[in-house]
């Protein structure tokens, strides 16, 4: 595809597509196969050397997952994209390529559990320094700064509470001090259709394509998109000599074709959030809200500026705290309890017992989350039928 101008939607769909000459498929085939002969032994020398382009090992590259690169890269505006097995899986490989011991990561206090749980107990086993502030605030992450700083990383929309931080104001007052220190967003949230991190000076993005770029709660797997250059160490280093996270070719093709209706799937995840933010607002049985497409949300102008839409999650505490939260939760008869998140149906769960169950109860406090949270995966159903199935258990209360 040689315009570069087209539409989110038509990138989707057509974007590092490759013509399948020998039997003419128009979906891009599933290499389903462990290793790829060569010609001759000059040859395999030369693809192990470097010297020729083509296939050795699908550990080491697959052509289905290979496209699935390209379009992804191309989704997030960035050089390269490399696929990995898991959002854990593009996270560690991404940490472990630009982390050693006696390096310095700045990391927002808010975040995913297992993501947490590696930066504040995995990496910290290795001589490896973690941070944690307020990336909200730019100021402080200019004051966490050190001479062995090598990477800030944050979420925005945050995971569970969705903080929001502004990208670019973070990646400026980082590159200020050391250009060569990596701004590091997981965009698993918003997805490329509602925001493109990398355009507002975010050096590597991440994904946890299990949500919404595959869409459809079958498929575990991670992105990394950035400069060539460092993708291209994820791949030889983070992938291939740490974390062995290698995709399968079934599973990015079922994020080949999750791909193509992204577009149309956050429109609409999106307007149900809309929806549902404004009538939880409005329930005397909710104490607050959190969504960034309300006024009401402190991160509200920042969001709009760099989105372009809100998203299709939202967090809310419910009055009475943790076990009125849980007891709507139980009560629910359409929306499914279920972690995850970006698929077709509704998922709600209880944070701080879940997803973040890897805080302790100070850590959650620091970060934001309350220990009554209910986090809402806003599906595909129609609205109404969402919003009846909450009226009915808020009765139960």
């Amino acid at each position: 595809m040689e315009n570069k101008q087209v539409g989110f939607g038509t990138k989707a769909i057509h974007a590092g597509n490759v013509k399948d000459s020998v039997y003419g498929a128009l979906s891009m085939p599933i290499y389903q196969t462990s290793t790829f002969f060569f010609e001759n032994c000059e040859q395999g020398g030369k693809r192990f050397a470097g010297e020729e382009g083509g296939y050795i090992y699908t550990r080491l590259g697959n052509p289905t997952a290979s496209v699935l690169e390209d379009k992804v890269a191309a989704l997030e505006g960035g050089e390269a994209a490399a696929v990995m097995s898991s959002g854990m899986g593009a996270i560690s490989s991404v940490l472990w390529s630009v982390a050693s011991a006696g390096s310095h990561i700045i990391a927002d206090g808010t975040l995913y559990g297992c993501t947490f749980a590696l930066l504040s107990h995995g990496l910290t086993r290795y001589g490896v320094e973690v941070s944690f502030v307020d990336t909200s605030d730019p100021a402080k992450v200019k004051e966490a700064l050190q001479e062995n700083t090598v990477a800030v990383y944050l979420e925005t929309p945050a995971n569970p509470n969705l903080k929001i931080a502004d990208l670019a104001a973070v990646s400026e007052v980082v590159h200020a001090y050391n250009p060569e220190i990596k701004v590091i967003c997981d965009n698993t949230f918003a997805t490329p259709y509602l925001q493109n991190p990398l355009a507002l000076g975010v050096d590597v993005v991440v994904h946890s394509a299990t949500k919404y770029l595959n869409g459809h709660g079958d498929v575990i797997a991670g992105f990394a998109v950035g400069k060539k250059e460092f993708i291209d160490t994820v791949k030889k280093f983070g992938i291939k000599d740490m974390t062995g996270s290698v995709i399968g070719p079934f599973e990015a093709f079922l994020i080949l074709r999750g791909l193509k209706t992204l577009e149309i799937r956050v429109q609409r995840h999106c307007e149900n959030a809309r929806k549902i933010a404004a009538y939880l607002a409005a329930n005397p049985k909710v104490e607050k809200v959190y969504y960034p497409g309300l006024e009401s949300h402190p991160g509200h102008e920042v969001a709009k500026k760099q989105m372009r839409d809100f998203g299709g999650m939202l967090s809310f505490e419910v009055a009475g705290g943790k076990e009125a939260g849980m007891k709507l939760c139980n009560s629910l008869k359409l929306c499914t309890i279920a972690v995850s998140l970006g698929d077709a149906e509704t998922l709600v769960e209880h944070p701080a017992s879940m997803t973040h169950s890897t805080y302790t109860a100070e850590e959650l406090k620091e970060a934001g989350i309350p220990d009554g949270l209910v986090r809402m995966s806003t599906g595909l159903e129609n609205a109404e039928d969402i919003i009846a199935d909450l009226e009915q258990a808020f009765e139960q209360i």
